[in-house]
């Protein structure tokens, strides 16, 4: 099969061309070979490449960046979204898309998740343009899924892990606040680009969650990563009040993967479990970028 996959300096993007090339033709394009807010880019490039399938791990992530830069973050979480649905559906691909859970408001109480059917309300200028590039999808492509994912992380690139292991190891005596009213599950880009590879062979369209199974607040999340990084660490936990940030962020990021679990190809498993596996393979590489940075 023949795949494109958009955005792969990334962190999903990154995995996605590791992992999924043994079986496929990867071809692998970013900024700058490829702008995908611009529809004569996106065409040009489709009618050069012409994959079977294109996967668009592409966008703007920085979700405080959102809100001051308006016009970026709809030219790539929007546009970019629409011009790859038009030209996969003009050249007969397959599109997926991955999205966000910003797409909810999270003032469902926790631990309750959100599922596929679940109204969207997004709440910041990140989700509603994600969400609009959603609906571009649907509106544009008739052969496509949308992969709903949060809290994700990878080896590769800039997360919340990495961050908090970066300001321990290189501050270990300076206490951190962590917020801890705010819920979610930890997902491993790894883990999403193996779901994405059950995908390729199933015909499933529309729209799917893909996080990890169970939950934690940041805070938790942060403690048992260090934990199982076994590094000591001044950790408090706070409330998102006592953490401002420019954009609003859900109070409950929990995504129940129904769609996937019903048609039984849900590659997921508990956070936790994703978490040892990543740290027994990466811990000596994480602890040497975060010394040298």
């Amino acid at each position: 099969m023949k795949l494109l996959v958009v955005g792969s300096k990334g962190q999903l993007g990154s995995d996605c061309c590791t992992l999924l090339a043994a079986e496929n033709e990867i071809t692998g394009c970013d900024i700058p070979r490829v702008d995908i807010s611009s529809k004569e880019s996106v065409d040009t490039y489709l009618d050069e490449i012409k994959p079977d399938v294109i996967v668009n791990c592409a966008a703007f992530t920085a979700v405080d960046g959102c809100e001051s830069d308006l016009d970026l973050s709809w030219k790539v979480n929007a546009e970019g979204p629409k011009y790859l649905a038009q030209g996969a559906e003009r050249i007969g691909s397959r599109l997926i898309q991955v999205s966000t859970d910003y797409v909810f408001d999270g003032n469902r109480p926790a631990p309750k998740p959100y599922f596929e059917t679940d109204t969207p309300n997004p709440l910041s200028q990140y989700g509603k343009s994600k969400l609009a590039g959603e609906e571009a999808v649907i509106k544009y492509c008739s052969n496509h899924i949308i992969l709903r994912t949060a809290w994700l992380y990878s080896a590769t690139g800039n997360n919340f892990l990495k961050t908090m292991l970066k300001l321990v190891i290189q501050k270990p005596t300076r206490e951190l606040k962590v917020v801890n009213d705010q819920y979610g599950s930890l997902s491993w880009s790894y883990t999403l680009a193996l779901q994405i590879k059950k995908l390729l062979r199933s015909d499933l369209t529309g729209i799917a969650h893909t996080t990890s199974e169970g939950y934690s607040t940041w805070y938790e999340a942060a403690c048992y990563f260090l934990d199982t990084m076994d590094v000591p660490y001044k950790i408090r936990p706070c409330t998102t009040a006592e953490y401002p940030t420019l954009a609003h962020r859900p109070a409950n990021s929990i995504l129940e993967n129904r769609v996937l679990k019903d048609a039984k190809i849900s590659a997921f498993t508990d956070w936790k479990d994703d978490i040892n596996i990543f740290v027994d393979r990466y811990r000596e590489q994480l602890l040497t970028e975060a010394r040298a940075n």
